[in-house]
């Protein structure tokens, strides 16, 4: 019984928060703290009751050193927004330091491109979108930066079917 809540609090939690990160950039432009935080606290303490060895462990923390390392560079080049780098930091906690994290990337810096084109359109249009009364989010109409939460967002549902720790929740079941 408790090994089916453990497995299940880890097939929800990841996407859950996923998905309302996504929604946030997309309605505000803003990832809250909370959120990355919540989705770190929740790998470090599902991870090990779902059965991820502690050398695993090491190696999703590794992994996340050097994607925050990464990050913060970008946001320092102001290339990358706060929340979006501290999102994608958390997300990374999920694939650890292997194939898994590579195809997270990947799926990310695909869906950026997909969200970056979609979004140049829109903002293109957005003056007749809002001329026949649909109302459009700050993410459309009120800055030229791109929402890239949702496409961290995108990457990691993507992908997490082949994180070690959802690998591990799915062989619970």
């Amino acid at each position: 019984m408790l090994n089916d809540i453990v497995a299940v609090s880890v097939l929800a939690v990841f996407p859950a928060a996923l998905a309302a990160a996504a929604m946030s950039d997309f309605l505000t432009m803003k990832i809250s703290n909370r959120l990355s935080l919540a989705l770190a606290a929740a790998f470090f303490l599902l991870a090990p009751l779902v059965g991820l060895p502690l050398a695993d462990l090491g190696m999703s923390l590794a992994a996340t050193l050097v994607v925050f390392a990464v990050c913060f560079a970008l946001f320092a080049a102001n290339v990358m927004g706060g929340g979006d780098a501290k999102l994608l930091t958390a997300a990374s906690l999920w694939f650890g330091f292997d194939q898994s994290l590579v195809t997270f990337l990947v799926l990310v810096a695909y869906a950026g491109g997909g969200v970056t084109l979609l979004f140049l359109v829109l903002r293109a249009r957005a003056d007749m979108v809002m001329s026949i009364g649909i109302p459009l989010p700050v993410s459309v109409v009120g800055t030229t930066k791109i929402p890239y939460g949702i496409a961290i967002a995108l990457g990691g549902l993507l992908a997490f079917g082949q994180s070690p720790a959802a690998m591990l929740a799915l062989k619970a079941f």
